[in-house]
């Protein structure tokens, strides 16, 4: 449905004669002629069809009309300039970069400082997503995600580093010493904790190590990776990570990998629509690749 307006070139030269109390000054003022300032009134109040000012002596002054109209337009331009003025402040649009919020919380927020230190054009806007992501990658423009082919056939992918996994455990956990002594096959004797989002990862780990899949004892299960990894560090159990999303913790004794870490056959990737063209994604998968691989 169409949205009739006033004639615009007309409108901003009406708006500057009634602000200014004088057809000469909005002519000055917007670099025109008088004559055209006053054609452009002329047409606002042909298509009005009422006039806009009434002649007082030498002066103008508005009509009723005149006066609604002024305040109008007068708010109307002065809303367009601010809001112009904020965008070219503001300069380029960020890039809306989506990942999972473990993969944010734990790597991504951590490294911040150094990446706008090393792309200091790039300007970020994070977006954690939970609920995986759409072909189209719906309000993103790329996605960093943990994952593994085949992609979403509307994607295109800057593959960064393979993704290594393994269990890890807390100095708090009841049998600490006893598990980080032992083999791995003592974890069939554990109820593990797992997560929802990686189903897939204890099953690949346990296979790596030459051990029966079918005889995990699946424990507590939670969401998200995130709630995962602070269970298994207050010492309620065994959990398996990325080796990137826990090698703090591992730096600082929060948790220990006893067992070490083992490709899982997935890899760290950088994901945009295909046919989008994007220097930042570019400079951003460069960096990653550095960081990851570093």
């Amino acid at each position: 449905m169409s949205r009739p307006l006033p004639p615009l070139n007309a409108l901003r030269a009406f708006e500057a004669a009634a602000r200014l109390g004088s057809l000469s000054r909005a002519a000055a003022e917007l670099h025109v002629t008088h004559g055209a300032i006053s054609r452009h009134v002329r047409t606002l109040e042909e298509a009005l069809g009422q006039p806009l000012f009434a002649r007082e002596g030498r002066g103008l002054a508005l009509t009723a009309a005149g006066l609604r109209l002024r305040d109008a337009a007068g708010d109307a331009f002065a809303g367009l300039q601010s809001t112009w003025a904020g965008l070219r402040e503001r300069g380029p649009a960020a890039l809306v970069l989506g990942c999972p919020g473990s993969l944010l919380a734990r790597w991504v927020i951590p490294r911040l400082e150094r990446l706008a230190g090393d792309l200091p054009e790039l300007k970020l806007h994070l977006s954690a997503q939970e609920s995986g992501f759409d072909d189209a990658l719906t309000g993103l423009d790329a996605a960093l995600v943990l994952g593994e082919a085949p992609w979403p056939a509307g994607w295109q992918v800057h593959a960064l580093a393979p993704e290594r996994i393994g269990p890890v455990l807390s100095p708090r956990h009841a049998r600490f010493d006893a598990l980080r002594a032992a083999p791995a096959v003592a974890l069939l004797d554990e109820p593990v904790l797992h997560t929802a989002s990686r189903p897939q990862a204890w099953p690949r780990w346990l296979a790596t190590q030459g051990l029966d899949p079918s005889t995990l004892r699946p424990g507590t299960g939670f969401d998200h990776l995130t709630y995962l990894l602070e269970a298994a560090a207050a010492g309620l159990g065994v959990a398996i990570a990325p080796q990137e999303l826990v090698q703090a913790d591992l730096e600082s004794g929060r948790l220990v990998a006893p067992w070490g870490f083992v490709a899982s056959g997935g890899e760290w990737a950088l994901c945009m629509r295909h046919g989008d063209t994007d220097p930042r994604v570019d400079a951003l998968a460069g960096w990653l690749r550095r960081e990851l691989r570093g």
